[in-house]
């Protein structure tokens, strides 16, 4: 009796629950991802997907390694640092701005064996790309990969003026690693140590000790400067620039925060 009951309630549960699985509204699709509005002279951040910057802070100055510092941190492949380097390295604006330091170096008479006139700034231009080329690779690709750290500037975007000047110009100090902690910049210091070094072979007047440290800590005084214009250039053309030309300044998380506020 009790298996005949068995075998007959079996059936009627499969019935039961092939009706309500049947009654069962079908799953929404997955939300796709949207993409990044990305303008005329602009790009993703990357390892930040959704944040788009402006290659160029103030039109010339190359910003492919800036990053925003309030989103959550994850590190960038070795891939992605040679990317960056090899965007910095090729960018139009940097040769630009080679020639304009390569006329200042004719017009100081700097590395006199070169001597003057088109032969002279040619030599003063081709060991300015030298060094700029070398200190690319160096610091933004080869040693972060070697030293396991990050090549990006992580933009603080918020506070007084003070404050981000002074976390602009420490970051040329402290740099974080791919596991997203601060340490000493390695890759800054050492990178740049590097170029000066090779630097010797083609600057015949400036060799040794005392001219390499200047053209090492020279360069790292020069990306200090640059990280602190690259920090307050979205503020810049949001103020100045945003509302003359229509252009939309870059996508970051204050912007969005604002957005919502309004």
């Amino acid at each position: 009796m009790r298996t005949r009951t068995y075998s007959t309630l079996l059936p009627l549960g499969l019935l039961i629950a092939q009706g309500l699985l049947a009654q069962d509204p079908p799953s929404p699709p997955a939300a796709q991802p949207v993409a990044p509005a990305v303008g005329k002279g602009q790009e993703e951040v990357p390892g930040q997907p959704g944040v788009v910057q402006d290659k160029h802070a103030f039109g010339v100055l190359p910003n492919y390694r800036t990053a925003e510092g309030s989103v959550a941190y994850a590190p960038i492949s070795v891939k992605q640092k040679f990317t960056i380097a090899n965007d910095d390295t090729i960018d139009g604006p940097s040769f630009a701005l080679a020639a304009a330091f390569s006329g200042l170096s004719q017009i100081n008479n700097s590395s006199p064996s070169f001597g003057q006139g088109v032969k002279g700034y040619a030599h003063r231009y081709g060991t300015g790309l030298a060094d700029q080329i070398l200190g690319n690779y160096m610091t933004e690709a080869i040693m972060p990969s070697l030293l396991h750290q990050d090549p990006r500037y992580f933009r603080k975007g918020s506070g007084s003026i003070k404050s981000r000047i002074w976390w602009a110009a420490s970051r040329s100090v402290v740099a974080r690693n791919n596991s997203g902690k601060w340490n000493f910049n390695y890759s800054e210091f050492i990178g740049n140590g590097t170029v000066a070094a090779i630097g010797n072979l083609y600057y015949p007047d400036d060799r040794g000790f005392s001219p390499t440290m200047q053209r090492m800590f020279t360069q790292i005084g020069t990306d200090t400067v640059s990280q602190v214009l690259k920090e307050f250039w979205p503020d810049v053309k949001r103020k100045y620039f945003h509302k003359k030309n229509g252009d939309s300044a870059p996508v970051t998380p204050e912007l969005k925060a604002s957005a919502g506020t309004n």
